[in-house]
């Protein structure tokens, strides 16, 4: 008998451990943009408050790199290393004090070895305290667009009140890359030597996935594994944010995937799609062309899907008041058939309650561009259905049907 409830037990257990292995992961999201155009190629919970871990750094090094080109400090200058400092937990270098770490050693620390106790050496550096300067990082996080984004510290240990976003973190990751290009190769690095002992990163992906050069890793039990990673193919620059791994190496294998879908996504725009994208910021939707054909007076398609980014934002309101005027439109094409079956594909996602209707129509009639729509939605429907198509991965944009259509 008791081997039969044994056996009775374990049969329990495969039925219910695909259940638990197909919950959601409280503390995921991610985002890619492509760094050129910061046009937003992936999202998913990309706006939910999140633990940054030692994502933290990328901002203390940001307002370290600052200093160093308003002469402030030099690479060669020396930091002290306060009692406050030196108490730091794990990770860190072990530093005492009264000990100094000089500016260019504290750089490759911590971007390399991600050392919380030099992290606070470099706050208090900079600003005479680390709570001072946490005020600092959050003051520069509103200037950079990062509204969703609080510090408390410098080096990301566990606070409740140290929050931020996946879209922030892309944030300031891109600002890294274009305020400061002459600093940004460090965070390419995967060891260094200090006080004649070689420290190595726990970056993997610099290794393992072709063509990346930075940026961080992060963790804390609060958040789970993060990472922000920048690679480069043929040329095209991506960017992306993943938050709340499991384990670092399962971040790492999504962070892979969620590139090699970018850089495909990428390559499909580049060889002639049209397609409408959020921008990085959010707030605001931009038309991303995949060529450059010359525009005429009487038929700009770029000029077409700008004016319905722009209605978005409130440039047309006075169009389509009327129920089932609006639409949600997810791509424009040079093929009819790709453009139906992007609506198709679209529709899936969408709950039945919304009940819209697949339609695909030309610019101007003159079938050079193809725009796949979800019509027949009132406003509220079609906002609704947009957000959730964006939580699938689809771009997509609300548009009056009234407004130039």
């Amino acid at each position: 008998m008791s081997a039969l409830l044994i056996l009775i037990t374990f049969v329990m257990a495969l039925c219910i451990l695909p259940a638990a292995q197909a919950a959601p992961n409280p503390r995921y999201a991610s985002i890619v943009i492509d760094t050129q155009s910061g046009a937003v190629l992936h999202a998913a919970n990309a706006d939910a408050r999140r633990y940054p871990a030692s994502l933290t750094k990328m901002m203390t090094l940001y307002l370290l790199f600052e200093a160093l080109e308003d002469d402030t400090l030099s690479m060669d200058s020396r930091l002290p290393v306060s009692q406050h400092a030196a108490a730091k937990p794990p990770s860190k270098m072990g530093v005492r004090p009264g000990e100094t770490v000089k500016v260019e050693d504290a750089i490759n620390i911590l971007v390399v070895k991600s050392a919380n106790d030099v992290a606070a050496v470099v706050a208090e550096g900079l600003a005479g305290s680390e709570s001072t300067f946490a005020g600092q990082m959050t003051d520069k996080a509103r200037a950079l667009g990062m509204m969703h984004t609080t510090f408390r510290n410098a080096s990301g240990l566990p606070d409740d009140r140290q929050v931020t976003t996946a879209r922030d973190m892309a944030i300031l990751a891109l600002r890294l890359m274009q305020d400061f290009p002459s600093y940004y190769p460090v965070f390419a690095k995967t060891e260094f030597t200090w006080q004649g002992r070689r420290y190595k990163g726990h970056n993997r992906l610099l290794d393992n996935y072709a063509g990346t050069d930075g940026l961080k890793t992060g963790y804390i039990r609060a958040s789970g594994f993060n990472v922000a990673t920048s690679a480069v193919h043929d040329g095209r620059r991506l960017l992306s944010v993943v938050m709340g791994g499991f384990t670092a190496q399962s971040r790492d294998a999504h962070m892979s995937e969620l590139l090699d879908r970018g850089f495909a996504r990428a390559e499909s725009v580049a060889q002639g799609d049209w397609i409408a994208k959020a921008d990085i910021y959010g707030d605001r939707l931009q038309a991303t062309p995949t060529s450059d054909p010359a525009p005429t007076p009487a038929d700009d398609p770029i000029r077409d899907l700008i004016a319905q980014a722009a209605y978005e934002h409130g440039d047309a309101r006075t169009a389509a008041e009327n129920a089932g005027a609006w639409a949600v439109q997810v791509g424009a094409f040079s093929d009819r058939t790709r453009a139906r079956r992007q609506a198709d594909q679209a529709a899936e996602f969408l709950p039945a309650d919304l009940d819209g209707r697949v339609a695909v129509s030309s610019v101007q009639g003159d079938g050079g561009v193809f725009r796949a729509q979800l019509v027949d939605l009132e406003e509220t429907q079609a906002r609704r259905g947009c957000r959730q198509l964006a939580r699938e991965g689809v771009d997509c944009v609300v548009v009056a049907m009234g407004a130039g259509q």
